[in-house]
């Protein structure tokens, strides 16, 4: 029984590869006699006819490397550079300010002064522990 055909059909239908196709083995009688679209379309929602899932490739050895100081070549901002760095702070900086404000922790005065002075902060302990002492130890 040649069904090259009905697979090039589904294949075609379905928008994969002929390999992707799999025919259910009870049902192979049923498939020689589907010769329309329309035929392949009843049959795929019956399940005679299977779309086999995609390959991936695994990740595990990429996650397994080795990323320690010993593996890294170049200077300090050769992985991460200046600007990348300074954006990941501000960021931070800027994230733990607002949600200081919004839960009411510190007023909108508190919040404009200590934004515009985001930028000597190195981390947001530095800027809770600057504001905790600024307000006598009530904001964290």
């Amino acid at each position: 029984m040649d069904l090259k055909y009905q697979k090039r059909l589904a294949s075609d239908l379905l928008g994969v590869g002929e390999s992707r196709i799999k025919f259910n083995p009870e049902k192979l009688e049923e498939i020689s006699n589907a010769v329309t679209r329309r035929d392949i379309e009843r049959l795929v929602k019956s399940g005679a006819i299977i779309v086999v899932p995609k390959k991936g490739v695994s990740r595990a050895r990429v996650r397994k490397r080795r990323k320690g100081p010993g593996r890294r070549k170049g200077g300090k901002f050769s992985t991460l550079s200046r600007k990348r760095r300074w954006i990941r702070k501000i960021r931070a900086l800027r994230k733990a300010l607002r949600s200081m404000r919004d839960s009411g922790k510190i007023d909108r005065r508190t919040y404009r002064y200590y934004y515009s002075k985001l930028a000597n902060f190195h981390s947001v302990a530095h800027l809770k522990e600057s504001i905790m002492k600024e307000m006598g130890g009530a904001g964290s």
